[in-house]
């Protein structure tokens, strides 16, 4: 490793009982035998098993958290969210929420978002991965409903969505762009219609009730960006995974 792993810090998800990460491509660290470059975290990227669980330790290191602490999901383009109370992998998964102290909360992407939630007065944090297709079932709200049950209140979470792919990427198909509100479709950038699914998150997270003032929408692009983030749009079987995390800090 040629120089520190480089992560972005959600600013209004960092304080002392609830930190957050999200993490780079960094592509100028190498694990040995890898076939994808940089801090790859995919268990459903294409590469060595062995290699991801290696990469999950430095994340785990890099996070201050051991690794039997973090949650992980394997992710289905779902709307199922699932209350944990520790570390493991879960299957046929799109969300979690805990209350549990010492967790962290994982999600992967490479163009879908991720949003990461956390209220620190009733100490309740959550996490989605959120492309198109779950944000069409609604697992932004169903994220958010599962965190009240565990006795968030709305007016204190603050939510972060992660870069994902831009407006100007997200070239779909009509029956795709059918499925969104007229606001979040341009179609006039090309011949077929862009969706804008940040835009789109940041509405639903509205729509909760979550304060606009609570949210900090991160501008990167993970199509546009490739010195800074994978993408499968653009890379496909050669992307690897990002990772969102967010930890509900044991303290004394």
């Amino acid at each position: 490793m040629s120089s520190p792993l480089k992560f972005i810090r959600p600013r209004n998800l960092n304080e002392s009982r609830i930190l957050s990460w999200f993490s780079q491509k960094n592509a100028h660290y190498t694990v040995a035998n890898a076939r994808i470059p940089g801090l790859n975290v995919g268990f459903n990227s294409d590469e060595n098993q062995d290699i991801i669980l290696e990469q999950l330790h430095i994340l785990a290191k890099e996070t201050d958290t051991s690794l039997k602490h973090i949650a992980i999901a394997q992710q289905i383009h779902s709307e199922h969210v699932k209350i944990v109370t520790k570390g493991g992998i879960y299957p046929d998964t799109d969300a979690f929420v805990s209350s549990t102290l010492g967790i962290s909360l994982l999600i992967q992407v490479a163009d879908c978002g991720a949003v990461l939630l956390g209220d620190v007065t009733n100490q309740v944090i959550g996490a989605a991965h959120v492309g198109w297709r779950g944000a069409q079932k609604g697992i932004v709200r169903k994220t958010v409903e599962s965190m009240l049950k565990l006795g968030a209140e709305i007016s204190s979470i603050e939510a972060y969505i992660s870069p994902c792919i831009s407006i100007d990427a997200f070239e779909v198909g009509q029956e795709v762009a059918d499925l969104f509100p007229e606001q979040f479709v341009e179609k006039n950038k090309n011949t077929k219609p862009h969706v804008d699914l940040k835009g789109y998150i940041f509405g639903q997270l509205v729509s909760t009730g979550i304060l606009k003032s609570h949210i900090v929408m991160d501008t990167g692009c993970t199509f546009n960006d490739e010195s800074d983030f994978y993408s499968y749009r653009r890379e496909a079987t050669k992307a690897g995974r990002m990772a969102a995390v967010i930890k509900l800090n044991e303290i004394g």
